[in-house]
């Protein structure tokens, strides 16, 4: 059996993978907070501190998901520092862990996001794309590729897309005002929205898992993003409510300040390597994406 050393288990897609791998792998689980993840995790799931972690001689797999949620707060001073400082310096630690080691694992799978490209409009965007917008989550994601790449083992990234599940991320803090019938595009709805559904995401990381000759930089989303009105619309369709309403830019501004940007501007991202890879999605249809959710 092989043993995998995982950071940010107790997270969304963490969660998932672990539900998913937990039976044929061997997983110890990288925690600030050790108790609390034994409590979340299944019971055959080990769970350390990253100190505690003086070699990774012993493990065949790392799979690096942690971070500082990107959008949970606004974005201050403090809270950029927090968003960079958990992602940079856990890949540093990783990587030099990896290059010390004498029995290197046989992979580094790494978290990074869409928000590598910058905004991009309605230009589809593989991983071979080069002109990127300047701004802070291209900032974020940019550092920590180039960390990750640092690692003397095959390194796959994981640029990931909004990811759709019915337990937790972007869309459980989306569907309120959908379930009172206050949802729907913000602003003009022609910014794309680059999705993944989490069965999709995971069935995609263990993909890498076991495929040696996959390397480098995989856009985890659907092949077929939607616009943020199309979106809505499915949304309001799949919960029976109407779309009547839509939220202007400006308040968006207010509510979330600079972060507002994640919103107001998309990328519509493509994943051509793991397509090309011969990964096959389940959910590549938004609205299949959405029957197959519990939204009650």
């Amino acid at each position: 059996m092989k043993s995998v050393l995982l950071t940010g288990g107790t997270g969304l897609i963490g969660r998932h993978l672990i539900k998913k791998l937990k039976d044929s792998y061997k997983l110890t689980v990288v925690s600030r907070d050790p108790k609390r993840a034994r409590r979340l995790l299944p019971e055959q799931v080990n769970a350390v501190t990253l100190d505690e972690v003086l070699s990774v001689d012993d493990f065949d797999i790392v799979i690096n998901l942690a971070g500082e949620g990107i959008a949970d707060k606004r974005w201050t001073d403090a809270q950029k520092e927090r968003i960079c400082r958990s992602r940079w310096d856990i890949t540093a630690k990783l990587v030099k862990l990896i290059n010390e080691s004498l029995n290197p694992p046989e992979v580094l799978i790494s978290g990074s996001a869409i928000g590598f490209y910058g905004r991009q409009g309605d230009t589809p965007i593989s991983e071979d794309f080069t002109d990127f917008h300047d701004e802070f989550s291209r900032d974020i994601c940019a550092k920590w590729e180039d960390i990750a790449n640092t690692a003397n083992t095959r390194v796959c990234i994981l640029r990931t897309g909004v990811v759709l599940a019915d337990d937790g991320g972007a869309l459980s803090k989306m569907l309120m005002p959908f379930r009172l019938g206050l949802g729907g595009p913000i602003g003009d709805g022609k910014q794309f929205m680059s999705w993944i559904h989490i069965e999709d995401m995971v069935r995609g990381i263990e993909f890498l898992m076991s495929h040696q000759e996959c390397s480098g930089p995989f856009n985890f989303t659907s092949p077929k993003p939607a616009s943020n009105a199309f979106f809505a619309h499915k949304l309001c369709k799949r919960l029976e409510r109407p779309c009547i309403f839509t939220t202007p830019t400006f308040a968006v501004k207010l509510l979330m300040g600079e972060a507002s940007d994640l919103v107001i501007h998309g990328q519509k991202v493509i994943p051509t390597r793991l397509e090309t890879a011969g990964f096959h999605f389940s959910y590549p249809v938004l609205t299949d994406a959405l029957t197959a959710l519990d939204l009650r």
